[in-house]
């Protein structure tokens, strides 16, 4: 009876023991690295092709061929089920992996990309070469690249892998993809509020997307939000204003014929300060300050940043008011934007082409931070612009939402630092992206789940010519693809514990 019962207490010590040491650690992570190195070449391939079609919502581009691709590509990697669902704009998919896990883990992904100019690329924006990058390593070049192509290409791996390693999948999955993200997620409500998708995310601890967070010289932060936007146009017309012409008229009829484009520029010069860097719009929503928490992330954060690798890479010599490198970045941080993202009216080719445009029109994006609403941001706007005699001008918002806050002390946010941590990455929290996601969809009421971004690896240039995503690193403090997979994978384990 003693030997018997001292077996089993063994046996016990045993079990608890092992369940600890996986607890602490992906199980045979070998096998899985293993797998992801095998699978390099079909990782990079199935991002290329991806690449290779582009949904432009703006443009009405590749739809429904945009959602029916990353459906199958969410079947392909394991899903169990993936709709292609309607809204009133484009379509989106809903898709679910039922590993019979404890754990359930939501995802956001958008399968849409920015407009772009070939002539503006030095390497074809759908054609996805590999291309050297000094300092870098390789790198595929394309719309799309790593806003979110490449992170999102480099999730699906992970699961290829897991499962072509024969193992199970350590949480079940919700998968939420759209194809509007780069017109303001519009209709993002109309997917995650079907019954079935929000009782799907109900369930979930949290929802991530996919994201290449390390900057050039391998420095990650975990975020803990992002700030709203308010996508829209001002439009000034001949016919909307009751003044000048109603077509395109010969510019030496300016003398005795109103202008709606110059219209448009002095009711622009209402919004801001002369300097073009603060909000005058009458009324308009106030921003909450950056509490002491915030700034201290901020300064750690900029200690460990390099100012100068951030202005190569943005290309610019001076910040705002010639500011240090961490109080722009407070400013980063704290402060809401009205942005003038182009200006269209008349003749744009080459040469001169003396008309009197009838009709301007300003692309406006208006960044929120918390405290902020975008209702009421679009509302102070109209007012503002009828208060200063302009009511005449248009105002068309094409999409937007509020900012996204998140706990650090979320399971999704902690799960996150210990993976960065056991990576030897020494992570630092920051308090949002300084630009947009919906992620106000998942963490506001009903669902008031927590979201965020998380991956390894670096790109740059979204919504800029030559994008990229690094697939190979020369820099061993930054990722490569494989080195990204392995943390989606790692993340996940975390996540299933």
């Amino acid at each position: 009876m003693q030997h018997r019962i001292l077996t089993q207490a063994v046996a016990l010590f045993a079990f608890l023991l092992a369940a600890a040491v996986g607890a602490c650690a992906t199980p045979d992570k070998a096998s899985i690295q293993a797998e992801i190195t095998k699978r390099h070449d079909e990782t990079v391939k199935r991002l290329q092709d991806w690449i290779a079609l582009p949904s432009i919502a703006a443009e009405n581009r590749n739809f429904p061929q945009g959602a029916e691709y990353m459906a199958k590509l969410a079947r392909d990697a394991g899903f169990q089920q993936a709709t292609v669902l309607t809204t009133d704009g484009k379509p989106g998919v809903f898709a679910t992996l039922d590993a019979g896990a404890k754990n359930t883990v939501g995802l956001y992904f958008m399968y849409d990309v920015k407009q772009f100019d070939p002539a503006e690329w030095s390497s074809p924006p759908l054609e996805a070469r590999i291309v050297d990058k000094p300092g870098l390593g390789k790198a595929v070049v394309g719309r799309g690249a790593v806003n979110q192509k490449g992170p999102e290409a480099a999730f699906l791996a992970a699961l290829h892998a897991i499962r072509g390693a024969g193992k199970t999948m350590p949480v079940n999955l919700v998968l939420v993809a759209e194809g509007e993200e780069e017109i303001g997620s519009p209709h993002i409500g109309q997917l995650a509020h079907r019954p079935e998708v929000e009782a799907a995310l109900k369930k979930t601890v949290g929802v991530f997307m996919p994201s290449a967070m390390q900057d050039p010289g391998g420095v990650v932060t975990v975020s803990l939000g992002a700030k709203g936007v308010v996508e829209l146009e001002l439009v000034a017309s001949g016919e909307k204003w009751g003044r000048g012409p109603s077509k395109d008229v010969h510019s030496s009829l300016k003398a005795m014929v109103d202008s709606p484009a110059w219209r448009l520029v002095k009711a622009l010069d209402t919004l801001v300060s002369d300097d073009g860097n603060t909000i005058r719009i009458d009324n308009y929503p106030q921003p909450r300050p950056l509490s002491a928490a915030e700034k201290a992330m901020i300064a750690k954060v900029a200690a460990a940043k390099s100012e100068e690798q951030a202005k190569k890479q943005f290309g610019v010599q001076h910040w705002i008011d010639d500011l240090s490198w961490q109080q722009a970045n407070e400013r980063l941080e704290s402060q809401p934007t009205v942005n003038i993202e182009g200006l269209v009216g008349g003749y744009t080719g080459q040469g001169g082409k003396t008309v009197l445009p009838h009709r301007a029109v300003a692309k406006i994006d208006m960044r929120l931070v918390p405290d902020m609403k975008m209702a009421d941001a679009v509302a102070a706007l109209k007012a503002h612009l009828a208060k200063r005699g302009f009511a005449d001008i248009e105002v068309n918002v094409t999409g937007g939402y509020d900012p996204t806050s998140t706990s650090a002390d979320a399971r999704l946010i902690q799960a996150q630092l210990a993976v960065l941590k056991d990576a030897g990455i020494d992570a630092a929290l920051w308090p949002r992206n300084a630009g947009s996601y919906p992620g106000y969809t998942f963490t506001d009421a009903p669902l008031s789940l927590a979201a965020g971004h998380f991956g390894l690896g670096h790109g740059s240039g979204a919504h800029a010519p030559d994008e990229y995503y690094v697939v190979e690193s020369t820099n061993p403090k930054v990722q490569g693809i494989d080195g990204a997979v392995m943390s989606y994978v790692d993340y996940l384990y975390e996540l299933g514990k």
